[in-house]
């Protein structure tokens, strides 16, 4: 049981693209915390946010942000050097996961299946040498941007410079990755463990912003339609990604299952959403666990990467 004296600042909104997302997840948690009997508040991540945390002195922080600046390792080291226990990854672990392609070549040397990709930098490379390398279809990504944000299925090669110079409004490194035809699968990873898959069949055809976060947009499929033994295998991957990137608290991690059954690892998302039609909360809830005690377990993983370093000084 978590000690509910201690004060809690849920931090959300932020500058990043998701900040709207962000907003919806923060009130979510604190609403939940607050039913739970927690002395939780809200703490909008302004450009003022670090003078008001000094201000409100909260014992721990509950991190709703998504998204640049949120979960990848710039505002989990600002929680650090404050020496404020925080929910979610570290400063280490969220930096790579938020990185799709320094992710993507991390799974890889662990020996764990994932399409193969190439790096577009237009400082780097030259569009009409580099695009005569890419076959298509391929899906093309900002490196690290959340929501789908960026990211485009190119069928053709005449769509191919559109879909960077789209990815390149948010990342001047892009992604472009083989795509793999099958069914989309999501499964949570919640302190280790994985919980139910589920199947994401977008009506659109294409899982993006809009397919998100519109109610009705797209279908959800618990149990997914895959095997019990590829049910298994995601579910063991998707703890493995998390262990090796050693993540803390709760994470999604994304696959693609071909028509053989195999699981494709995708990427990892360190901070996902807690919307009303967030994916973590469906799954768990399948699987018994509700949304209040789901913000509960969260809040259970709250410490900080450099614990004992900080107990011992004298700072």
């Amino acid at each position: 049981m978590f000690d509910k004296s201690k004060k809690i600042a849920v931090v959300y909104g932020g500058l990043s693209s998701e900040k709207e997302i962000s907003v919806k997840t923060g009130k979510a948690m604190l609403k939940a915390l607050e039913e739970k009997g927690y002395d939780a508040y809200g703490l909008e991540a302004k450009r003022d946010f670090v003078s008001q945390l000094l201000k409100s002195k909260p014992d721990v922080i509950v991190n709703a942000l998504h998204g640049k600046l949120g979960e990848d390792g710039a505002v989990q080291g600002v929680f650090e050097w404050l020496s404020i226990p925080y929910t979610g990854s570290g400063v280490m672990s969220s930096a790579i996961a938020m990185n799709k392609i320094l992710t993507k070549q991390v799974a890889r040397q662990a020996g764990i299946l994932t399409p193969d990709f190439m790096v577009f930098h237009f400082e780097k490379n030259s569009f009409e040498t580099f695009s005569k390398n890419i076959q298509v279809p391929c899906v093309v990504k900002a490196q690290a941007e959340g929501s789908t944000v960026g990211t485009s299925i190119v069928k053709q090669k005449a769509g191919l410079k559109a879909a960077i110079d789209e990815a390149s409004k948010y990342d001047s490194h892009i992604l472009i990755e083989d795509f793999v035809a099958g069914k989309e699968i999501t499964v949570p990873v919640v302190n280790g463990k994985a919980y139910s898959l589920i199947e994401i069949a977008p009506k659109s055809g294409f899982y993006d912003y809009t397919s998100k976060y519109t109610k009705g947009a797209t279908e959800y499929i618990m149990p997914a339609r895959v095997s019990e033994e590829t049910h298994l295998e995601v579910k063991r991957i998707a703890v493995e990604v998390y262990d090796l990137l050693q993540c803390r608290g709760c994470a999604r991690v994304d696959f693609m299952v071909d028509a053989k059954g195999t699981p494709w690892f995708i990427e990892i998302n360190t901070l996902p959403g807690m919307t009303e039609t967030s994916l973590v909360p469906k799954s768990c809830a399948y699987d018994g666990l509700d949304f209040n005690d789901l913000v509960e377990e969260i809040l259970k993983g709250a410490r900080l990467d450099h614990e004992k370093i900080l107990s011992k000084s004298n700072v």
